[in-house]
């Protein structure tokens, strides 16, 4: 099997209008960059931009125009040119995350709500992938990929209770999902490795673990997936908040390709 890659987190700094915002968007897009540098000199293969720090996040209907100018100032083209990259809106901004990846030339976006309603902590999520599909050919965005995460952490699924992570992943499959992504039920927290036996049995999609990947685990998971997506663990002492630690991103993309 192909050696799986390894997406870095660019966690985006609290950006104007949030409540955390104490940066302007010049030194909020420098930091970015630098992130960005950081974690490819140290061996992931892309990179994912997110507005991480604009906790409490908000709901679509409630987010204003600023968050996806914002992002567009991230220039991860032009400083680096031939990195795979993607981008995330939180909370459920699949059609800024599109418009940001179209302007900006990025790859693909991380979508939180394709297939199947369920309740956030931000509130209910409604499932959008009929009017994220039109939207995509509408503005000419068909070659930027939807990875898709599916009974995704931070929920509760109650409402799709008797539907396993496998039925979840055959609707995003037949809704047309370019990629699926797996997490724990937490940010940090690890995949349940049955949940990708399941999925490799019911569907031939991409698979990405989407959270809890660490040095300790990175070996368990590689023979079964497509890649990683590391946030958490790429920081100082493992937190999010945290400044990222190079030493960390080395010894997990060492570790991963001394195996392949």
């Amino acid at each position: 099997m192909q050696r799986p890659l390894i997406f870095g987190m660019v966690h985006l700094r609290a950006l104007p209008g949030a409540p955390r915002n104490k940066l302007s968007v010049r030194e909020i897009a420098d930091k970015a960059l630098r992130e960005a540098d950081s974690l490819l000199k140290n061996g992931v293969d892309g990179l994912i931009i997110e507005n991480m720090h604009d906790v409490p996040y908000q709901r679509p209907e409630h987010r204003s125009p600023e968050v996806t100018a914002v992002i567009e100032t991230v220039s991860i083209r032009a400083q680096f040119p031939t990195v795979t990259a993607g981008v995330q809106v939180l909370s459920c901004g699949n059609k800024e995350a599109l418009s940001i990846a179209l302007a900006a030339d990025l790859d693909f976006i991380r979508c939180e709500s394709f297939v199947f309603g369920h309740m956030g902590d931000e509130g209910f999520a409604q499932s959008d992938a009929a009017e994220l599909l039109r939207f995509r050919r509408n503005i000419g965005a068909e070659n930027v990929k939807i990875f898709t995460d599916i009974k995704k952490k931070h929920s509760s699924h109650a409402l799709t209770g008797d539907l396993s992570i496998a039925d979840v992943a055959v609707a995003a499959d037949f809704f047309l999902t370019d990629g699926l992504i797996v997490t724990g039920q937490h940010t940090g927290t690890p995949v349940n490795k049955n949940d990708i036996t399941q999925i490799r049995a019911a569907v031939n999609q991409k698979v990405f673990i989407g959270s809890g990947t660490s040095v300790r685990n990175i070996l368990d998971y590689s023979e079964s997936v497509d890649g990683f997506i590391i946030g958490s663990e790429f920081k100082q002492h493992g937190y999010w908040e945290n400044e990222i630690d190079e030493s960390r991103v080395k010894e997990i993309t060492s570790l991963l390709a001394a195996q392949y």
